[in-house]
């Protein structure tokens, strides 16, 4: 070799059998995008085919609450003597004070939700805050000789409300609102007694 002419440089060669490849951050990208998509696949699969059963409802006994409610007097409170064969009480609140509220939620045997709902503000309030503040009123119903308002909403809720008066005056509203047929929430609101 001459001064003049450099040595020419070689790459070091790839052992056999095995390619070689540029890492780039796109490629790593694409990589974790293949994996994540991957770990969801396999999550929906699971979800879909998994044959657990459901998570168990906790139930409460909704009547101390109750008890607790009617002797503040306050409210009427609204309650059925005994649930549905089958159905859970799966929350019951009672909010004494100046806006004092009643709050019984069930689930029936298909799971499906119904509550009870009773505080000293309109049939509108009551509706717009556990209905939907767009919801449809239907045809009154008269239940166990009372008249009903029936309210609808377009994620299929379906509720039953009216004023409870002492007198002359309107005192609170009460509503029963759910997803079950509306049949089962009719029997449900025909079985609410009041603490008078």
């Amino acid at each position: 070799m001459s001064e003049s002419e450099e040595p020419t440089r070689r790459e070091p060669e790839a052992p056999a059998g095995r390619a070689r490849y540029e890492r780039s951050f796109g490629g790593l990208v694409g990589a974790m995008l293949v994996t994540v998509l991957a770990v969801v696949v396999f999550a929906a699969i699971r979800a879909v085919t998994s044959d657990q059963e459901p998570i168990p409802v906790r139930a409460v006994d909704y009547s101390a609450e109750v008890s607790r409610a009617r002797a503040d007097k306050q409210l009427v409170v609204m309650a059925p003597e005994q649930l549905p064969l089958g159905w859970k009480a799966t929350s019951a609140t009672y909010r004494d004070g100046v806006s004092a509220s009643w709050h019984l939620g069930t689930l029936t045997d298909d799971r499906k939700y119904v509550g009870v709902e009773e505080a000293r503000v309109s049939i509108k309030d009551l509706v717009e805050e556990h209905v939907d503040t767009k919801a449809d009123r239907g045809e009154d119903v008269t239940i166990g000789g009372e008249a009903w308002q029936t309210w609808t909403d377009a994620g299929g809720d379906y509720a039953l409300a009216r004023s409870l008066q002492d007198g002359e005056a309107t005192v609170e509203s009460v509503l029963v609102v759910g997803t079950a047929p509306e049949d089962e929430i009719r029997e449900f609101a025909a079985s609410l007694q009041d603490g008078r």
